[in-house]
């Protein structure tokens, strides 16, 4: 059997605090994750080449046919044909940037050993449309023609549940899709602009506004009342309300009250609290800076709309106040008056008036309580990737130095 292998590059470092806890191909980007995608177009095994303390999780696996691809890239019909028309030492690149090879067995151990693979012949995508993330804000940007193709991906030749008639449909009824279990009723359901995908289990609750492109994943809940524009994708087991414009919530984390959510990207297992607020537009309009890992300093997006990127197993408290471009690192819990940093490191307990560090066995206890509410075991292999994290994350709590 084929076997495609998606690997980590440098880029893995912009996607933080996303990939802290997961390679970069583990992302939710439209309806599927990156791996997700890949598996269904080339119908192999996917495995991982990722950091040292996530390998045991996300393991590596080879055979004689090896496809290695990129794991910050989405597969297009134009792309997959051509990866699936190479030559064993042929690779694909965007400059110096390899997206994709085709390896032998013994090429796949010499690359595992940090050995010599040999010389490929390499060939630029340059006129090969595909979507790619470099940075964090590139998630949200590509969401709404993500959640297109991912439509049509899953819903091609495939007939959807029947919607209501309690519910009101502008736009194509075509563009609405629900898979077995979904229900919705009395919701305003706007296809004008893109498609609305509802997963399995899933459920919309009455006076809900929705516009495409949309993806509720399956098991997750639009609560009642709620106003969602398009380009956001709510992932498996979550649940939200208030109003979300363009944003990406990876899984398992609830925003289940009022307040604003916007060009924004949280990660798994948070809880954003009841009247909590994003900002993703500053008052003078100027492009948003957000901070940047590598660099240990904030870049400019070059966009003038950017709200709040949350690392996994955070949370914050009721009426919580996030300025534009913010960035809370892995398991951090905010919370009182007033605008907290716009750069909040992991394992941070506090806000504005100041942090101190957020033990592990406390943090620990609170992800083994949410974790157990859906049903998932908090086991030794989670403990022992975020205690990495904790470890790796502990320069940037300089209150720790004070």
């Amino acid at each position: 059997m084929v076997r495609i292998i998606l690997f980590d590059n440098e880029v893995r470092d912009r996607l933080l605090p996303l990939t802290f806890i997961r390679p970069a191909c583990e992302i939710r980007l439209g309806i599927l994750t990156i791996r997700e995608k890949w598996q269904r177009y080339l119908q192999g095994k996917v495995s991982y080449i990722t950091q040292d303390y996530l390998a045991e999780k996300y393991p590596i696996d080879h055979s004689k046919v090896n496809y290695i691809i990129n794991g910050s890239v989405l597969p297009s019909p134009q792309l997959v044909r051509l990866i699936q028309q190479m030559d064993f030492n042929e690779a694909f690149l965007r400059g110096e940037e390899l997206i994709a090879a085709k390896l032998d067995e013994e090429q796949i151990e010499n690359l595992i050993r940090d050995e010599d693979i040999g010389e490929l012949r390499g060939y630029d995508l340059e006129d090969t449309p595909y979507i790619k993330i470099d940075n964090l804000w590139d998630i949200f940007m590509h969401n709404a023609q993500a959640i297109a193709e991912d439509f049509e991906l899953l819903t091609k030749g495939r007939q959807s549940q029947p919607v209501s008639g309690t519910n009101q449909i502008l736009g194509p009824a075509g563009q609405v899709f629900l898979e077995p279990g979904a229900q919705v009723e009395c919701a305003t359901l706007n296809t004008t602009y893109g498609p609305i995908y509802l997963g399995k289990g899933t459920e919309v609750m009455e006076g809900s506004h929705i516009r495409g492109p949309f993806a509720l994943c399956e098991h997750a809940t639009v609560k009642m009342g709620a106003k969602i524009y398009g380009g956001t994708t709510v992932g498996p087991h979550s649940k939200v309300s208030g109003e979300l414009n363009n944003c990406v919530i990876l899984g398992y984390s609830n925003k289940a009250h009022e307040g604003y959510l916007g060009n924004s990207v949280i990660g798994e297992w948070c809880n954003i609290g009841a009247d909590a607020n994003t900002s993703n537009l500053k008052n003078n309009y100027e492009k948003v800076k957000l901070w940047n890992y590598p660099t240990e300093s904030f870049v400019d997006t070059g966009q003038q709309f950017c709200g709040l990127i949350m690392g996994d197993h955070s949370k914050s408290g009721i009426n919580t106040m996030f300025n534009t471009g913010t960035v809370i690192g892995v398991s951090s819990n905010v919370f009182g008056e007033g605008f907290p940093r716009n750069f909040i490191p992991s394992f941070s307990w506090g806000g504005k008036q100041g942090f101190q560090t957020y033990r592990t066995d406390k943090a620990f206890e609170t992800a083994e309580r949410v974790m157990a509410r859906r049903g998932v075991d908090f086991d030794v292999q989670e403990r022992l990737i975020l205690l990495r994290v904790f470890e790796d994350t502990a320069r940037f709590r300089r209150w720790e130095r004070e």
